[in-house]
């Protein structure tokens, strides 16, 4: 009869807690381009900061982003020396802008709709910061070294937090995503290395290897923060032990995250009652929303979770 009543109890909280969630999530939504305001107003400040850095950190010292930015910015520097203009800002980002426009097609071909707007509001946006952000006359700080850290760490936390919205800043990021998506080993952060290294080699041969050498060492950190930042790229291992039957659970990750999980029963060794213990591989990113509606399944349910593991064989990635 007291487990009856328990239950009852139990299942009461539980539709108390799947209410106020349900009631949080109509004030937080917002229909532009199926975000919610925490992900729009988290892109738009990551392409801020990316901006920012760009802008503060590294034109100013006469180095190259690399991607379709840096090769923007090598046929900038192409195009003032031959037709020796004089203009008082950078047009590096209105030919960013134009290099994206055919990679445009492939994030709306084979990439997916939603996304194809989101990577065109945020190249965009990011086009426009770039336009109208200050670049100044004279390097912030005087030391190169300093500089390449501060930019690298900066703009891969911004594009790493604008992917992580499930939009992108273009160029090599889509390619790198539609790569990723088919192949495990593949990440982001890589195919923007390898693209990075294309174009650092131009710079070395048309400007030197000091400007080269630095223009990697800013990509390496930008690429280490990419992929720190860049949640959905980052697989985790997750254990999920609960007193009643996972079936809600699963259902939960089966449909809300399209991935599997399989569930078995055990004996706690201490209270030595029937638990159930439910075992799936989740990217960091969907990790954090099953955590956010553990109480729903079961208020006693508590996740043992392993970052960072590496996955052989079929496992998608859903990185928009």
């Amino acid at each position: 009869m007291n487990n009856v009543i328990e239950e009852k109890k139990e299942e009461k909280e539980i539709k108390n807690v799947r209410e106020k969630n349900n009631n949080n999530n109509k004030f937080s939504k917002f229909n532009l381009f199926n975000w919610g305001w925490f992900k729009f107003s988290k892109c738009t400040v990551g392409l801020f900061i990316y901006s920012l850095a760009i802008n503060l950190f590294i034109v100013p010292n006469n180095l190259y982003t690399g991607g379709t930015l840096g090769m923007s910015q090598l046929i900038r520097t192409a195009i003032i020396s031959v037709f020796k203009l004089n203009i008082n800002f950078d047009i590096s980002s209105i030919i960013y802008y134009l290099i994206n426009v055919p990679l445009f097609i492939i994030a709306y071909k084979r990439i997916s709709k939603v996304f194809f707007i989101r990577t065109l509001f945020a190249v965009t946006v990011n086009s426009i910061f770039l336009l109208i952000i200050p670049i100044p006359s004279n390097p912030l700080i005087q030391e190169l070294l300093p500089n390449v850290l501060i930019g690298g760490i900066l703009s891969g936390i911004g594009v790493g937090m604008a992917l992580s919205t499930g939009s992108s800043t273009g160029g090599t990021d889509i390619i790198g995503i539609d790569l990723s998506k088919k192949y495990n080993n593949v990440s982001v952060g890589n195919i923007a290395l390898i693209f990075n290294l294309i174009v650092y080699s131009i710079c070395g041969l048309k400007y030197g290897i000091e400007i080269m050498i630095y223009s990697i060492i800013f990509a390496l950190f930008e690429t280490i923060m990419i992929d720190k930042t860049h949640m959905q790229n980052i697989c985790s291992e997750v254990f999920i032990f609960t007193k009643k039957h996972p079936k809600d659970m699963i259902y939960f990750i089966n449909h809300e995250l399209k991935r599997g999980a399989t569930y078995w029963e055990a004996t706690g060794g201490y209270t030595e009652t029937k638990t159930y213990i439910t075992y799936t591989v989740l990217s960091k990113y969907e990790r954090m929303r099953l955590e956010r509606h553990m109480n729903e399944f079961d208020l006693n349910a508590f996740m043992s979770e392993n970052d960072g593991i590496e996955i052989k064989g079929t496992f998608d990635k859903y990185l928009v």
